[in-house]
């Protein structure tokens, strides 16, 4: 028998907070509306991602009044996706949705998610931005080339402008579990698993409060795991650049060889700094490509957990149904 039957919890919903501490009321409130308006049993997971603010401190205080809401605290940052495991690992509900603290993606949509889920019978309920005007417009650009690369490369069964806002049936969440990737991208790996799935739009909203915890540096890391993780394209980039060069090589010798028997090859040192210095570069960048892929097969040999729990307020029940023990103690590792 499955924890959701166990406990009756018809949704869960998976929070990553990190540095949240201004966010969290208005987040709270609004979320605690919507999901006693539904009128089922439901639980909140706010996974604290390593926050060095005081945003450990606001969820004991929330939870002492809200007693659907239980925390897992992380031991230090491991980031946005490895936050996420954690939350669909410890979740027990029948549907799983994910949904960040800042209020960019609203919280009433979920209501919304659950109803098609139900109606139609979905295991994927993505959240799909029909509107990002409260972006920057850096934002926008960069996130439409990401989308259109994506689709290119991984394929079209990956749609455009939908990020970690969605809900997940009990079958897809386990069969999450199941897969061995590592650094995991939810927005790609969801789509792959190729479960009955729709779509609920929505108009993305300015962040209520603090800054963005995505810079710049975190936005290409993502981009590039997702690329390398799932697509052997940029290998294949390796290959043409060096055939390119090659090539560049061949035609090089054959304009020395028409000047040397014209005789009107003149000593100089230009043509062959631009020939060397461009096959180095093709040399390293080739190198860094496939230094890319030799470090995600480290990563994969070593299997080291995406993240440790240092604790969670909630209980779950140990494998093969025994007795209930506190979850998340000192030292519990997580993740593959």
């Amino acid at each position: 028998m499955s924890a959701a039957a166990r406990t009756g919890t018809l949704l869960s919903v998976v929070v990553p907070v990190y540095d949240e501490q201004d966010a969290l009321p208005a987040f709270a409130a609004r979320l605690w509306s919507v999901l006693d308006g539904l009128g089922v049993r439901y639980e909140v997971l706010a996974v604290d991602d390593g926050s060095t603010d005081g945003t450990a401190g606001l969820l004991r205080e929330l939870a002492a009044d809200w007693p659907e809401l239980r925390t897992v605290r992380l031991r230090r940052n491991s980031g946005h996706q490895a936050a996420l495991t954690a939350g669909l690992e410890r979740a027990v509900g029948d549907y799983v949705a994910s949904i960040d603290a800042d209020l960019q993606d609203p919280p009433e949509k979920l209501a919304e998610m659950l109803a098609l889920a139900r109606r139609d019978g979905l295991d994927v309920v993505h959240g799909v931005r029909a509107d990002r005007s409260s972006d920057t417009a850096f934002k926008r650009r960069t996130a439409d080339a990401y989308y259109r690369l994506v689709r290119r490369l991984v394929g079209r069964h990956v749609p455009a402008g939908a990020g970690d806002f969605r809900l997940l049936s009990r079958e897809a969440v386990e069969a999450l579990r199941t897969l061995p990737d590592q650094p995991r991208v939810y927005r790609l790996l969801v789509p792959w698993l190729g479960f009955p799935s729709g779509e609920v739009r929505y108009v993305r909203e300015e962040r209520v409060a603090g800054s963005t915890k995505y810079p710049l540096a975190k936005m290409v890391r993502l981009a590039l795991d997702g690329v390398t993780g799932f697509s052997a394209a940029p290998l294949r980039l390796a290959t043409w650049l060096g055939a390119a060069a090659f090539l560049t090589c061949l035609l090089l010798l054959v304009f020395c060889l028409a000047a040397y028997l014209s005789g009107a090859a003149v000593p100089g040192w230009t043509s062959l700094f631009a020939a060397v210095l461009f096959i180095g570069g093709v040399q390293l960048v080739c190198v860094g490509l496939l230094g890319e892929y030799v470090a995600r097969i480290h990563a994969a040999v070593q299997r080291r957990p995406a993240y440790f729990v240092a604790e969670d307020t909630g209980r779950r029940e140990e494998p093969g149904g025994g007795r209930e023990e506190p979850g998340g103690g000192p030292g519990e590792p997580g993740g593959e």
